[in-house]
Parts: structure tokens; sequence; C-alpha cells
């Protein structure tokens, strides 16, 4: 399971704004993040093209939020086993360090599918355009577990 973060940087404390990124081969869910309050919004989702995510849409985010730091979710399965959506996430990772030349962290993301639907039925509005907001709210509990981990260190 190591290896899944090979090429990756590794955690350590970062000041400023972070994205997010729950990734998957339709949506890309996003979500934004402060180190200073140690919170996470949910931002947006992004439609990946026959599962190559939208390059300039996601350049259009980094440049707006000018974060310091990436955070990709890592869909790690119950048995701690990597799956071929594990190794496309982790690709995925390391294309934005490529690309845009900043800090990817990684994040074991399991369950963070079954807590976003919690969320949002809470708040009662699951049932409202629920793939509108899933996938975003789940790149904001992604956010949070690193934040939880790593911003007050």
């Amino acid at each position: 399971m190591d290896d899944i973060y090979s090429g990756l940087d590794e955690s350590y404390p970062v000041q400023g704004r972070l994205l997010a990124f729950d990734f998957g081969l339709r949506y890309l869910g996003i979500a934004v993040g402060q180190s200073i309050t140690c919170t996470a919004t949910p931002l947006t989702i992004l439609q990946a093209r026959e599962g190559e995510p939208d390059w300039p849409e996601i350049s259009a985010l980094i440049e707006q939020w000018h974060p310091a730091a990436l955070v990709v979710g890592l869909p790690i399965d119950m048995r701690d086993q990597t799956t071929e959506i594990t190794l496309e996430a982790r690709r995925f990772a390391i294309a934005l360090k490529q690309r845009f030349h900043l800090p990817v962290f990684g994040v074991d993301e399991r369950l963070t599918s079954d807590a976003a639907k919690e969320r949002l039925k809470d708040a009662g509005v699951y049932k409202k355009n629920p793939r509108q907001r899933l996938d975003a709210v789940s790149a904001q509990i992604i956010l949070e577990s690193w934040l939880n981990q790593y911003c007050r260190s």
C-alpha cells in the first residue's frame, strides 16, 4: 500500500489555501480549505471527458485560488488493497504535481462517499441533485482529513 504514495509529497504542515480533489472517471469533486482556520468547503464538480480530467478548468481553479498545495484522495479498499481507481487517482495526483509544480499530498479516502451522503442527508439536500454536491462534499471530507492531521502540527 505504501507505494501508492510514491511520486507524491510526504505530508507536512502548509500555510495558506489548499485545493482537494475527489478523483473519479466521470466527475472530479473539488474543495477549498485554509490551513490557518483548519476548515474546508465544497467548491465545485468538474466533469471528466472519457476518463480524462478537464485540465483547462483545473488550471483556471488553480489560477483563481492560488493554493499552496493540493490534496488528492486515494481510494484504498477496506482490505487495504489498491484497485484500478486507486492507480488512476495516483496518476491524476502525479499529473497535478507535474503540471502545476505544487506540493501534492495523497490521503486515504475510504468511506468518504458514505460520509458525504450522510452529511447531505443530514442537511436535507441529498435528494435534490445529489450528484451536484456529493463529489464536492467528498473532496471537503478528504481535505478535512488532511487538515485535521497536519494543519496544527
